[in-house]
């Protein structure tokens, strides 16, 4: 067992250092608001959580790589101690990303002897948790330096553009009968805290779009006043769009001729009408459904849709960051392109119970003002996604690549 965590454990740490490659010391320095961090601090946080987490606690010759770091790279975990200011991460010149990198290498070299020591289930699980955490920082450090890069009037890119196709299947609805379903998980295979206790939930009939909603679609909402009209906005979600004077989603610009571009991890290109759209706040999700005459799904409506699939998608590769047109029958694009907003909060299952210990602190203490997303985006890892896992962000947030599901 702890072979193939070891053997797990090195894929993942590679490829977050895989990830910066294409970044200087400047780029993976730089916050471009709070809710983002830099590249670097990614690297930092998730190696501060397997020298605090695992090694502290079950390796008595460990010895802490730089006394400050426990202080630095905290993230919210009260009962470990005081955190550095969030907002301020981007201000962290020192350490240097070689240092970041050392700091790994230091850390790594000690759980792999910890893991060649055949450690017990309960360190072998807190592994498994370390290594789910960090490929959620994968996702977090794409989407995090794409908002940074936009910030730049040069829109430097990330990765060079690739080829993408230009087709989409006809929309549709997928119909699914009223009844009694199980939601959530109980299984032995690793799930996050709030993806349990498996229970039963009652839907009524309902229908699925067999398609994401797409560019094309978005573009019809805007140029018929969708961002104008306050009758198609929640209360909240009208206040955000007017203060912050908002048009049109996260990334679009609008040339002179009228045509749109759109900001992707390749640079500007052109947006294509048969994609997905994609960096779609759940405010502007819920106002498209409503002026679709339709609405948007529940969590429940999403899983038991989806839990007969197979988990398939354009997940994570570094040859395509962006989500793509399809051209295939039945239900689609529900895994690997972008997260789909639901009208479900982010609160517990009945009976939920946090994870035991300093990682009681993982997903229950924001079980509050939060909307759930779930399938996945062509940032997450393959490996780390399940049907039942939940993803939560608050309504106004964008910079995640979400998009629409509508549902009726």
């Amino acid at each position: 067992m702890s072979a193939k965590v070891l053997e797990k454990y090195k894929q993942v740490r590679d490829l977050s250092e895989l990830l910066v490659l294409p970044l200087s010391e400047a780029d993976a320095q730089i916050q471009s608001m709070d809710d983002a961090s830099p590249a670097k601090w990614h690297l930092a946080h998730t190696t501060w959580f397997f020298e605090t987490l695992v090694l502290l606690p079950h390796l008595k010759s460990y010895k802490p790589f730089h006394p400050e770091y426990q202080y630095l790279f905290n993230s919210y975990y009260n009962g470990i101690g005081k955190q550095y200011l969030r907002a301020a991460r981007g201000m962290l010149s020192r350490p240097s990303l070689k240092e970041v990198i050392e700091y790994r290498r230091h850390v790594d070299e000690h759980m792999q002897a910890l893991l060649e020591d055949s450690p017990q289930s309960d360190c072998l699980w807190l592994i498994t948790l370390g290594l789910n955490h960090e490929q959620q920082h994968q996702e977090l450090l794409l989407t995090d330096i794409k908002h940074a890069f936009y910030q730049n009037p040069l829109l430097p890119s990330y990765q060079s553009p690739s080829h993408a196709d230009e087709t989409q299947t006809k929309q549709s609805w997928i119909e699914i009968n009223e009844g009694l379903y199980n939601i959530g998980t109980d299984e032995n295979n690793f799930a996050f805290d709030n993806e349990s206790p498996k229970h039963k939930v009652f839907v009524q009939s309902y229908a699925l779009s067999n398609q994401l909603v797409t560019n094309g679609e978005y573009i019809e909402f805007i140029n018929d006043d969708g961002y104008r009209n306050p009758q198609l906005w929640l209360s909240d979600g009208w206040s955000h769009i007017q203060k912050n004077a908002l048009t049109s989603p996260l990334y679009w610009q609008q040339s002179d001729s009228g045509e749109y571009h759109e900001f992707t991890l390749a640079g500007m290109q052109p947006l294509l009408k048969h994609q997905p759209a994609v960096h779609i706040s759940y405010y502007e999700a819920d106002a498209f459904a409503r002026w679709k005459g339709v609405r948007l799904p529940t969590e429940f409506e999403w899983e038991i849709a989806a839990a007969s699939l197979p988990i398939d998608g354009s997940f994570l590769t570094l040859q395509k960051l962006h989500p793509q047109s399809i051209h295939e029958d039945g239900l689609t694009q529900m895994f690997g392109q972008c997260w789909q907003w639901t009208s479900s909060a982010y609160s517990a299952y009945p009976g939920y119970k946090p994870f035991q210990g300093a990682v009681g602190e993982y997903n229950g203490k924001f079980m509050s003002g939060q909307q759930v997303l779930r399938g996945g985006s062509c940032v997450t890892p393959r490996s780390s996604y399940r049907h039942t896992y939940r993803n939560f962000f608050y309504p106004h947030q964008a910079w995640q690549f979400s998009g629409i599901r509508l549902a009726k």
